[in-house]
């Protein structure tokens, strides 16, 4: 089995993570000013805990987004100069696959799982996947970037992810009930699945040399402008 290390940073909760010789243990860290101070004491320590250098790992993973601009920066920094320091491939694991990992990890009946994740902006990242025998996910959906309003829903797929609470007033308890077989708002990505997902993808080839190392986004823009902000109050209001 493979030595995988693993971070996430793109929510408030910054995680590392260390697979190896079967066993998976995490660190984590609150707080999005944090992150990229609290994220390589937590590497330290794990490897640490562990007895291993870092130039023994086999890959490292991390998670590529969507999610906080700074936060999939931050990550994709990290995990590149760890990379080229200790002649290490990287493994992107898109945040919204490690939160339907979450969702399965919490409920293993959970195979055919739509993420959705607060963007803020009055908006959602979502994406819907369907869980292979290989322990993988099989992308039904595509990441995207919509209102919580526009996200599709049919078949009575099982729902994870933040967007589900910050959007409670869309994704209410009725809707719920006739629309989704569970809801799992806290099911959220976290180091730990990206380095279950990592070693996956590193076991089907799909690690990349350390510069290849590129955040996924799905906005350009990271505010509104003041007309936007009162727009969408002013929309609240109505709500």
């Amino acid at each position: 089995m493979s030595t995988i290390l693993a971070i996430e940073t793109s929510t408030e909760l910054a995680s590392a993570a260390l697979l190896y010789q079967g066993e998976l243990i995490a660190r984590q860290s609150a707080g999005t000013q944090t992150h990229s101070d609290a994220i390589l004491p937590m590497i330290q320590q794990l490897l640490a805990d562990a007895g291993l250098a870092l130039s023994q790992c086999d890959a490292l993973a991390f998670g590529v987004g969507p999610g906080s601009f700074t936060g999939v920066r931050t990550a994709c920094g990290v995990v590149q100069g760890l990379a080229f320091g200790c002649d290490r491939p990287v493994v992107p694991v898109v945040t919204l696959e490690a939160a339907a990992q979450a969702c399965r990890d919490e409920n293993p009946q959970a195979s055919d799982v739509l993420a959705i994740l607060d963007a803020r902006m009055g908006e959602v990242y979502w994406a819907r996947y369907r869980a292979r025998t290989d322990g993988g996910w099989e992308t039904l959906a595509e990441p995207a970037l919509s209102s919580a309003a526009q996200v599709p829903v049919e078949g009575r797929p099982h729902a994870c992810g933040n967007g589900l609470s910050v959007y409670a007033e869309h994704f209410s308890a009725n809707f719920c009930t006739a629309a989704f077989a569970s809801v799992q708002p806290q099911a959220m990505p976290h180091a730990r699945q990206v380095a279950t997902l990592g070693q996956v993808h590193f076991s089907a080839g799909l690690a990349l040399p350390a510069q290849q190392a590129q955040p996924l986004y799905l906005r350009n823009k990271v505010a509104l402008t003041t007309a936007e902000r009162e727009v969408r109050d002013a929309a609240k209001g109505v709500a």
